[in-house]
């Protein structure tokens, strides 16, 4: 019997062992990775065989860069393939800034571009907030300011206009108003919801399935990756190289310390302990 061609898609929906593929072509397609374990996660590029329904993905193709997520026990890849993350703050309520630098140090460890969405603008914290952000700003990660309640529409275009020919994600603390950010830029997002569920058949378990938006009136490829749930970035699969590189500061000073394998820490020499006494540096 002939098996039918393969079909090149992206995988928008993760749910167990369960995925939608975008084929680019009808609405997205049910489909199931071979084997008992499965490494496909949202963003994915893939190969599916159409032949079955479900369909089969049979080959997943390299992947540009991948994100963690870290629960009590592990961290475990949940996203794939992305080119930008919003890292969303805001002075109400108090800011975790330790997720905010761990979703940054996340990023960069992939090299995926990131810029912090500071929400809730016309709080009357934000002026603090700005000057506990002012040492990323430094370092490079722009700082986009917006009111997803009192402005929505205008939020909505300010974010799209960096969505435009990107697959982004939004990442945010509860309460910081990631999730009205995400109905924001993505209208009918409850009926959207609604059916992804019911094509995985998963029903209201698919809570924190991740999810891939694309956007209407966009370039071709945009899109916004959404995790509900999500809490912490994991960063345990980092090497010190790896961590040391995630850190744009400390990356631009690689190879002017006396030791090449210097760790930062208590070596002669140091460029970096050096920057951080004379005040170039944020000492955290």
């Amino acid at each position: 019997m002939t098996e039918t061609p393969l079909r090149p898609a992206r995988i928008v929906a993760a749910f167990g062992r369960s995925y939608l593929a975008d084929t680019g072509e009808g609405p997205p397609r049910p489909c199931v990775a071979r084997g008992k374990r499965s490494e496909v996660v949202c963003g994915d590029q893939v190969l599916l065989r159409l032949g079955q329904d479900p369909a089969v993905i049979e080959t997943l193709l390299p992947r540009r860069n991948a994100l963690w997520r870290q629960d009590a026990w592990r961290s475990k890849m949940f996203a794939a393939n992305l080119d930008l993350v919003l890292v969303v703050t805001a002075a109400e309520p108090t800011p975790n800034l330790e997720l905010v630098g761990r979703a940054l140090i996340a990023a960069q460890s992939e090299d995926i571009p990131s810029a912090l969405v500071l929400n809730k603008h016309e709080l009357p914290g934000t002026a603090r907030l700005r000057e506990m952000l002012q040492p990323l700003q430094s370092a490079g990660y722009p700082i986009i300011e917006v009111s997803a309640r009192q402005a929505p529409d205008e939020a909505a275009a300010i974010l799209r206009q960096k969505l435009d020919g990107r697959i982004g994600m939004l990442i945010g603390a509860s309460g910081v108003g990631k999730s009205t950010l995400v109905n924001a830029l993505v209208p009918g997002l409850r009926i959207q919801t609604q059916a992804i569920s019911a094509a995985l058949n998963a029903g209201r378990h698919t809570t924190t399935a991740t999810r891939l938006y694309m956007l209407e009136g966009l370039a071709p490829g945009s899109g916004l990756l959404d995790s509900p749930g999500f809490q912490a970035f994991g960063l345990n699969q980092l090497s010190v190289s790896q961590l040391q590189h995630a850190f744009p500061e400390i990356a631009r000073l690689n190879g002017t310390c006396r030791f090449n394998n210097c760790t930062h820490r208590q070596e002669p020499g140091c460029a970096v302990r050096t920057a951080v006494e004379a005040g170039e540096l944020a000492p955290s």
